[in-house]
C-alpha cells in the first residue's frame, strides 16, 4: 500500500441522519457489494457503483468519500451481521436441540455466502486478514460462550478449542454449499458431524 498524506477522500463513511438517507446508504452499499463482487476491488469504480444504485455520483460521495470508505463500511456491516446472528444463537443455545444448534451454526455463514465472498475479496485486495478485523476471534469467543451455555460442564480449557473447530466447520459449510448441486448430501453430513460434536 502506498503511504500518502490524509485527504478528504480518506475520510470515513458519513452516517445518514434521516430514514431516507438510511435507505439511500443501504442501496449504495448493496450496489457497492455487487460491483466489487463482479469487477473486483481494483477495477470497480465509484461511477459504476452509483449507476448500479441508480443514484447520482454526488450522493455516493456524500456518504462514502472514497472507494476505501465504502469497502470499510461493507466490512463493518458484515461483521455486525455475523455478530448479531451469533448473539441470537447464543440467546437460545441452552434451550434448543443439538440438531437445531448445529443447523444454526452451520447455516450462519452459508446464508451469507455472497456477502462473505465479497468481504474476502475486499480483504485480499487491500492486504487485510480476517484476524486483523477481529472477526475470527469474535466468532471463536462467541461460539465458546454458546458451548458453555449449552454444556456448563465443559471445562474452560475445552470450550475455546471446540469453538475453533466449530468455526472451521462453519467455513467448510460455505465451501460445501457451493458444491450442493453435485453432492447435496455433503452439507447434511457436515451438520450431522457438528451435531455429534456438540454432544460428546
Amino acid at each position: 500500500m502506498s503511504s500518502h498524506k490524509s485527504s478528504p477522500a480518506d475520510a470515513p463513511a458519513r452516517a445518514p441522519q434521516r430514514r431516507r438517507g438510511e435507505l439511500r446508504v443501504a442501496a449504495l452499499m448493496e450496489a457497492g457489494a455487487a460491483v466489487f463482487a463482479e469487477k473486483g476491488y481494483e477495477a470497480a469504480t465509484m461511477t459504476e457503483i452509483a449507476a448500479q444504485a441508480n443514484a447520482p455520483i454526488g450522493s455516493l460521495y456524500q456518504f462514502f468519500p472514497s472507494k476505501d470508505a465504502l469497502a470499510d463500511a461493507l466490512l463493518v456491516r458484515y461483521g455486525e451481521q455475523v455478530n448479531s446472528a451469533l448473539a441470537e444463537i447464543e440467546a437460545q443455545a441452552a434451550t434448543i436441540s443439538a440438531a437445531d444448534l448445529a443447523a444454526s451454526l452451520m447455516g450462519l455463514l452459508v446464508t451469507r455466502r455472497v456477502e462473505r465472498a465479497t468481504v474476502i475479496a475486499l480483504m485480499d485486495a487491500r492486504g487485510l486478514r480476517a484476524s486483523g478485523l477481529g472477526l475470527r476471534d469474535v466468532m471463536r469467543t462467541t461460539v465458546a460462550r454458546i458451548l458453555a451455555a449449552r454444556r456448563p460442564e465443559l471445562s474452560p480449557e475445552r470450550a475455546p478449542g471446540m469453538a475453533v473447530v466449530l468455526v472451521q466447520l462453519m467455513k467448510d459449510a460455505v465451501v460445501l454449499s457451493g458444491e450442493a448441486a453435485a453432492r447435496p448430501d455433503a452439507l447434511d453430513e457436515l451438520r450431522r458431524m457438528a451435531e455429534i460434536y456438540l454432544t460428546v
